[in-house]
């Protein structure tokens, strides 16, 4: 697994509560070519919280002491629903509420990882994965709703693009990526049939992780299918 980084490779996955962070970790704690797995959530220590800037940032501080590098990094946070709401269907649902709340977990939240997590990225090869989606996709949409969820991943697009240019300018060994998960079966999928057409968690981890194998520098700032294809911006 992901032997396209160097043996004893380091890394690091957020959101590593949720139901795919778990899996993304069990399955690299399960690698004998994997030195060291670190999960941060809101309550691990350290704790990282997107509502909480501060905390990105110090997060980022601790795991980076020492001069420790991160081969890998993937970002499995993100929010489509809550108790308090579920995504739009139309106009009429829009609120500041949500739209904050959606878009502090999606975008502003990933875009400060990007700001504090990239300096800790390794040399010689190193991936940090955006969980994406594929109804951010601008060119994809033909069926509407689900505002301010898709308006957040299209925005976390934008920044992963946007980073992977100015990274690959000092760090050309370095792959920057927006990931579709599919649908899988977790919190996040069940109000709409997640456990009946969802993958296994395990499942998605792994297509996902021989996914981000395959990527070199020249595929950073793309945005990729969980089946390795390239999805419309």
């Amino acid at each position: 697994m992901m032997n396209s980084l160097p043996d004893q490779f380091n890394a690091l996955v957020i959101g590593a509560s949720g139901t795919i962070g778990t899996a993304f970790a069990d399955l690299l704690r399960d690698s004998l070519r994997c030195a060291s797995v670190d999960g941060l959530h809101r309550h691990s220590a350290p704790p990282i919280d997107f509502a909480d800037e501060h905390s990105i940032a110090e997060a980022a501080r601790i795991l980076g002491a020492g001069g420790r590098r991160y081969h890998l990094v993937i970002n499995a946070a993100g929010l489509l629903h809550t108790e308090a709401f579920m995504p739009e269907k139309r106009l009429a649902d829009l609120s500041y509420q949500q739209m904050q709340a959606t878009f502090q977990a999606n975008t502003f939240g990933p875009a400060l990882v990007l700001r504090h997590f990239v300096p800790l990225l390794a040399s010689e090869r190193a991936i940090m994965a955006m969980l994406s989606a594929k109804v951010g996709s601008i060119g994809d949409n033909r069926l509407g709703g689900w505002y301010s969820y898709r308006a957040s991943k299209a925005a976390l697009n934008m920044l992963v693009r946007t980073a992977a240019i100015e990274v690959a300018r000092n760090q050309k060994n370095s792959v920057l990526v927006a990931l579709h998960p599919g649908t899988v079966n977790s919190r996040l999928s069940q109000p709409f049939r997640g456990e009946t057409i969802g993958r296994q968690p395990r499942d998605a981890a792994t297509d996902m992780l021989q996914v981000l194998d395959t990527l070199t520098p020249a595929d950073s700032g793309s945005f990729r299918s969980y089946n390795g294809a390239e999805l419309p911006w």
